[in-house]
């Protein structure tokens, strides 16, 4: 049970059954024992105490009693149970973050809410302080946003903002460094003029053109960049499905919206839609502020969304459309594919991505993604590892690094 980090969890230890490092004959069944919860029918035989007998106590709180159809059985005799009681409940955020590694927090804790209706509770300045923040706790909060009393939204957005400083911290940097590169090989132009051509890149394209008895290269193909004057080099436009099922999505592609607004040479449209939609381009230098500009839930109108965003395209060639939905449309099907069709024909370059998050490939409609996919748009879940790769591809108009679980 002792994880690599020092914490007792179910986690560590090498598994349940030794695999990985063949564990004692008492240490399986303690750890058979705390899955199991107790049942008398659990065949283990072991009896727990002090900080173990703590830690079931949790678990039981949790994953005790479930009187749910088709819940069976399971774990009958855990029936702690957490009820209503906002002490309670925090001092079980207490007992998790003290008994278990920060991973298995935030799993329980989104079990919690799931399973036990604790939403309401992070309506309470205190039940906030004790939780372990992370993108998909701030996507709960958001979706309590207008239900939040003004003395819990100052709490919350401190919640918010340091789970989005974190996010910025680790994807700011790479984002950058990569779109910068791409930026500047899409700038490449075979014929530039005299002054703007990149004598270095030149002379390596055209070694296999020296000529000894001269002592030259001759440069057959010349290399340069667009003019200097020309400072915003793509436009970049998020539109981002804001229904409940793309939380964790819209909270990644705001921070990617707010690292790519700091950036002088792209110009960064930020677009949230359900049935209606709203431009949040003017809040981009503050993420936080974007995030509480949305309303998660609600239905869904793709094609009204990309008529917007087609509307404010003025530089086709030079513009990325991506679209975040799970392409659940509620809006007329056929005029949102002809939407896109006119895009690409136009010259805009359409990434359609599933999911911007790291739980793995989303429930989506298959038949509006195969119709994307027709379209040269394959639509496909992304990490946010994943993303500034397929921004770099996008932006240099190369085929994007569409992952092979598509």
């Amino acid at each position: 049970m002792d994880g690599s980090d020092g914490t007792n969890g179910l986690a560590g230890g090498g598994g349940l059954d030794g695999v990985g490092g063949e564990a004692p004959a008492g240490e399986r069944l303690r750890r058979w024992r705390l899955v199991l919860g107790g049942d008398a029918a659990d065949g283990t035989g072991c009896a727990l105490s002090g900080r173990d007998a703590a830690m079931d106590g949790a678990l039981a709180a949790l994953y005790g009693k479930d009187d749910r159809p088709g819940a069976g059985r399971r774990g009958r005799d855990r029936s702690a149970g957490l009820g209503a009681s906002a002490p309670s409940v925090a001092r079980w955020l207490g007992d998790i973050r003290t008994y278990f590694p920060s991973p298995v927090v935030q799993v329980m804790q989104r079990d919690a809410i799931d399973r036990l209706g604790l939403a309401t509770l992070l309506l309470e300045p205190e039940m906030l302080e004790a939780v372990e923040a992370d993108v998909h706790l701030v996507g709960t909060l958001l979706s309590l946003n207008k239900a939040m009393p003004e003395t819990t939204k100052e709490t919350a957005r401190a919640v918010v903002r340091k789970v989005v400083e974190d996010l910025e911290k680790r994807l700011a940097t790479r984002t950058r460094a990569t779109l910068t590169g791409a930026l500047d090989r899409s700038a490449r132009v075979s014929r530039p003029r005299h002054h703007d051509i990149d004598w270095h890149r030149t002379i390596a394209a055209n070694l296999k053109h020296y000529l000894p008895e001269y002592r030259t290269v001759v440069p057959e193909r010349l290399i340069g960049y667009g003019r200097a004057s020309q400072s915003v080099k793509k436009d970049v436009v998020l539109c981002i499905d804001q229904s409940g099922s793309m939380a964790a999505s819209v909270v990644y592609a705001s921070v990617f919206g707010a690292v790519l607004a700091s950036m002088r040479s792209i110009s960064t449209r930020l677009v949230v839609f359900d049935t209606a939609v709203v431009d949040l381009t003017d809040q981009l230098d503050d993420p936080v502020d974007v995030l509480f500009g949305t309303q998660l839930g609600g239905g869904t109108d793709i094609n009204r969304a990309l008529a917007y965003c087609q509307s404010q395209i003025t530089r086709p060639a030079e513009t990325v459309v991506v679209l975040i939905s799970d392409l659940y449309e509620g809006g007329i099907r056929d005029e949102m594919l002809k939407r896109v069709a006119a895009m690409k024909a136009s010259g805009v370059q359409f990434v359609a991505l599933l999911a911007l998050s790291d739980e793995g490939a989303p429930a989506y409609d298959r038949e509006h993604a195969a119709a994307l996919a027709a379209l040269g748009a394959p639509a496909f879940a992304c990490t946010p590892e994943l993303f500034p790769e397929v921004m770099a591809a996008a932006i240099e108009k190369r085929p994007l690094p569409v992952p092979d679980t598509v």
